[in-house]
C-alpha cells in the first residue's frame, strides 16, 4: 500500500486542532496547569535565572531524563541510537526513563528549577503543558539554533505554540494518542467504548492515568464533552469526575498510574484501561506478537505532544543542543519510531519509514493521516480558573497531581 508522502492530510488536521484548541499566549501561561500545591510553589518562588554556566566544551557528558519506553532498544537494554550520537559527537549520555508524571516529576526538581541550580538532568522531557509552565516561570534555558540546524526540520504543525511562539525554549519530541487498551487473552471479547470499562468482570483490573488531561480527557469525551473547544466548564467536569470516583470508591478501578502502569498490564494485574498507543506498541513488541490490542473508542481519544527542555541549572547545555539536533534528522526519528511508535514531529520521517519500514508507514497511530487525527482530540487551554478547579477536583477523588 503507497501512502501519500508530506504534506499529509493529518498534519493539516492537527495544526487546525492544535489551533482551535490554543488561547492566547496569556491565558496559555496563566493556565497550563499544575495542581494547586505546585502552583503555589511556582507562584511564590522568583523566577529563577535561567543562565547557566555551560561546561559542554571541558565535559562530554549529559543527563536525559524522560519516560519509560520513550527511546529504541536493543535486546540488551541499550539505546542503538543513543550509541550513534555517542559514537559521532563524543558526547556520553546518562539516560534516566524517571518520569512517571508531569506533575510528581515536577515536584523532585522545582526547588533546585527555582535557584536556577543543576537539577541532576541537562535535558529533560515533559508534555507540553508543562514545558509551558518551565517556560513561564524563567526555568527552561533558550536555545541556541546555530547547534541545532536540524530545527529546519520541525513539523510546520508543532512549531508555533502559543506558549513557546518560535520553539526557542522547546522543541518537540513526540506526540501520540490516549485511548482504550486490553490484553487480548485475558479479555478476549474487547472494548469499543469507555462504558465497557465498568464491565462487573472487570472489577479490580481497570487502569486509569495520573494525567488528568488523559483520563479526564478520555470521560469529558465520553459523556459528549468536545475536549478541544471553549464552552465547558466545571460542571462538565465534575459530572465526569463523579464516575471515576463511583469507580475508585467500588475498587473497581485498580489504580490511577503514571508511566508504570505499564507494569500492571505485564503483570497480568490489569487487563484493560486507558493506555498511550506507543506503551501498547512496545509491550506488543516485547511479547512477541499483538498480547495487547488499542484502540480510539466511537467517542475519540485524546492527542499530546511532549517536548525536550533543557532546565534552568542544567550546565551541559550544548551537549544537550547537540542531542536535539541529531534527533531531528530524518534517518534517526525514524530509528526511535520504529521501536516506539509514537508520531515523530520530524519532517521526513515518513519517507525515510516507506523506504527503510515500510510496514511501519502504514501504522495510523505512527503516520496518521486525516482519518485518524478526525479521531482525537486535544484537551484544550485551560483558563486559570479552570486550571484551578480542575486539578482540586482529580487530586481530591485520586490524590494525584
Amino acid at each position: 500500500m503507497t501512502r501519500p508522502l508530506p504534506q499529509d492530510p493529518s498534519i493539516q488536521q492537527l495544526a487546525l486542532q492544535a489551533k482551535q484548541s490554543q488561547l492566547s499566549r496569556r491565558r496559555l501561561l496563566q493556565g497550563a496547569g499544575l495542581g494547586a500545591t505546585a502552583l503555589a510553589l511556582a507562584a511564590c518562588a522568583a523566577p529563577g535565572d535561567s543562565s547557566a554556566i555551560d561546561i559542554s566544551e571541558s565535559d562530554s557528558s549529559l543527563v536525559w531524563a524522560s519516560w519509560p519506553s520513550y527511546l529504541d532498544e536493543d535486546l540488551s537494554g541499550h539505546s542503538p541510537t543513543l550509541k550513534e550520537f555517542t559514537k559521532q559527537s563524543g558526547i556520553s549520555v546518562e539516560y534516566r526513563a524517571v518520569v512517571k508524571d508531569n506533575v510528581g516529576f515536577y515536584l523532585t526538581m522545582k526547588d533546585q528549577l527555582a535557584l536556577a541550580k543543576p537539577t541532576g538532568a541537562d535535558v529533560i522531557v515533559v508534555s507540553d503543558w508543562m514545558a509551558a509552565r518551565l517556560i513561564r516561570f524563567g526555568y527552561a534555558q533558550k536555545l541556541n539554533s546555530e547547534n541545532i540546524p536540524n530545527k529546519v526540520n520541525l513539523n510546520s504543525s508543532l512549531a508555533q505554540p502559543d506558549f513557546d511562539p518560535n520553539r526557542d525554549y522547546s522543541l518537540p519530541w513526540q506526540s501520540g494518542f490516549i485511548g482504550l487498551a486490553w490484553n487480548t487473552e485475558e479479555y478476549p471479547e474487547g472494548l469499543s467504548a469507555v462504558e465497557q470499562l465498568w464491565r462487573d468482570d472487570l472489577k479490580g483490573k481497570v487502569v486509569v492515568l495520573a494525567e488528568m488531561r488523559h483520563t479526564m480527557g478520555m470521560l469529558l469525551l465520553s459523556q459528549g464533552v468536545d475536549i478541544s473547544q471553549d464552552g465547558w466548564g466545571i460542571d462538565e467536569f465534575k459530572k465526569a469526575s463523579a464516575v471515576l470516583e463511583q469507580h475508585l470508591a467500588s475498587k473497581h478501578i485498580l489504580g490511577v498510574m503514571g508511566s508504570d502502569y505499564i507494569d500492571t498490564f505485564k503483570s497480568g494485574e490489569a487487563i484493560a484501561g486507558f493506555a498511550r498507543a506507543g506503551d501498547i506498541a512496545v509491550l506488543n513488541a516485547k511479547a512477541g506478537y499483538e498480547k495487547y490490542k488499542f484502540l480510539l473508542p466511537g467517542s475519540r481519544g485524546t492527542f499530546f505532544t511532549d517536548s525536550l527542555v533543557i532546565p534552568a541549572g542544567a550546565q551541559h547545555k550544548t551537549n544537550a543542543e547537540k542531542l536535539m539536533n541529531f534527533y531531528y534528522e530524518p534517518a534517526n526519528a525514524a530509528e526511535v519510531v520504529d521501536w516506539i511508535r509514537c508520531v515523530s514531529p520530524v519532517d521526513g520521517t515518513l519517507e525515510y519509514a516507506i523506504e527503510n519500514y515500510p510496514k511501519l508507514a502504514e501504522n495510523q497511530f505512527t503516520f496518521p493521516n486525516a482519518s485518524a487525527m478526525s479521531r482525537a482530540s486535544i484537551f484544550r487551554t485551560l483558563t486559570t480558573t479552570d486550571d484551578q478547579a480542575f486539578n482540586a477536583e482529580f487530586r481530591r477523588i485520586t490524590g494525584k497531581g
